[in-house]
């Protein structure tokens, strides 16, 4: 299953700041996505860079000015232009930002920027003060009102050796501002799909609790696959150390009560619910509000254990529900009867102990179950790919 990215017309605008490092980086990691990605470059960041490097990682030949008569592709920057499906300019300097700001076309970055009718990304990299500046903050205001995203900057230390707001985004960060643009007009446009992810914890006294080994992996997935189609996401994650997916509105839970509460409130307005989070079935009848202690002689204790409430059933009519099965054992006899108890639409059914398959493991091994009683395997994927997969059946229970 290709990459959302593989096929499309990238243009990265790089302009003269360190942190072109990372412009090369992105390019790369765009290109081995399959993107076909077209590098103009100001001739300040040619001190940084040079237009071999971006050429040796993308396989196309890099613009560093528009009057070069040995190249072909400065003359065609119109055409580079025309045929983009998003233009990042990564990164961009205070410099950059005021000429995109004042229409300014004096070098390739710019020129191509004026000629496209593509989406804009800018990611802002420059001294903090200088972002801060109200110039540059007047400038920046102009874009956001012409549409151009602005993603970032971050804060941290920068070359200046302060620290503050300033720095160039991490690439991973950038390809999800580029993903997110790229799937507005996706197949999921105009829906809401609420994603739950991670394993619940339920306390025992203040330093212990009962969990799970689910690592929130797939649940993320989902939710960067419906993004990448558009959706409007709302991920209920619990126990997960990921980076909140970009574009994707993340509540952080740790209980299944909590869980409950911010799932049916997500759900409110929603039109699906794919519950991939690993509930807590129990929880400890009466925490201990102080740490329990080892008392010498003493064998152990006994843990009173009560059942949590299953909350599915309170979700609002008309929403369609997705719920995961992650068995040890008669995988198929057992999610059939939790997608029948449960009133599913659909259930993802997983074998933890497979090989490649269950938690905190990059690929995994999914059997869907229908309400009409179709079985599909998945076989061996991504969680990214399982994801997706999950939602083509939405979009059909959707149709």
């Amino acid at each position: 299953m290709p990459s959302p990215l593989h096929g499309k017309y990238i243009v990265l605008g790089v302009s003269g700041s360190i942190a072109c490092h990372k412009a090369v980086d992105l390019a790369s990691k765009l290109t081995q996505e399959g993107a076909l990605v077209d590098v103009v470059m100001t001739e300040a960041a040619t001190n940084f860079v040079t237009a071999l490097a971006f050429r040796s990682i993308t396989h196309r030949p890099a613009v560093t000015s528009l009057f070069d008569p040995q190249s072909d592709a400065a003359i065609e920057h119109v055409a580079t232009a025309e045929r983009a499906d998003v233009m990042v300019v990564a990164p961009a300097t205070a410099n950059t930002i005021a000429k995109l700001a004042y229409g300014l076309a004096d070098d390739s970055v710019s020129t191509t920027a004026l000629a496209t009718q593509a989406p804009i990304i800018v990611c802002p990299a420059m001294d903090g003060h200088m972002y801060e500046n109200p110039a540059t903050q007047e400038n920046v205001q102009k874009l956001k009102s012409r549409g151009h995203i602005l993603a970032g900057p971050a804060e941290g230390p920068l070359a200046s050796g302060l620290t503050g707001l300033g720095r160039m985004l991490e690439v991973p960060e950038i390809i999800g501002h580029i993903k997110l643009v790229l799937g507005r007009d996706g197949d999921m446009a105009g829906r809401k799909i609420v994603v739950s992810a991670g394993g619940t914890r339920e306390a025992i006294d203040p330093v212990r609790f009962i969990s799970n080994r689910s690592s929130g992996k797939q649940g993320h997935a989902i939710a960067e696959a419906a993004r990448d189609r558009g959706a409007r996401v709302s991920l209920v994650t619990a126990a997960s150390s990921f980076t909140a997916p970009v574009g994707v509105e993340v509540v952080s839970v740790e209980t299944v009560a909590e869980m409950r509460d911010a799932a049916l409130a997500a759900c409110k307005n929603a039109d699906v619910l794919i519950m991939a989070a690993a509930v807590s079935d129990f929880r400890a009848a009466e925490p201990s509000g102080q740490k329990i202690k080892k008392q010498g002689g003493r064998n152990g204790f006994a843990l009173q254990l009560t059942q949590n409430p299953d909350f599915l059933s309170e979700v609002p009519d008309g929403v369609v529900k997705i719920g995961f099965a992650a068995e040890t054992e008669d995988l198929e006899e057992n999610a059939r009867a939790k997608l029948t108890s449960k009133g599913l639409d659909l259930v993802a059914a997983n074998d933890v102990t497979a090989d490649g398959s269950g938690f905190a493991t990059d690929t995994n091994r999914v059997i869907l179950l229908g309400r009409n009683g179709d079985v599909e395997d998945l076989g061996l994927l991504t969680k990214y790919e399982v994801g997706s997969r999950i939602l083509d059946r939405v979009s059909r229970l959707l149709r």
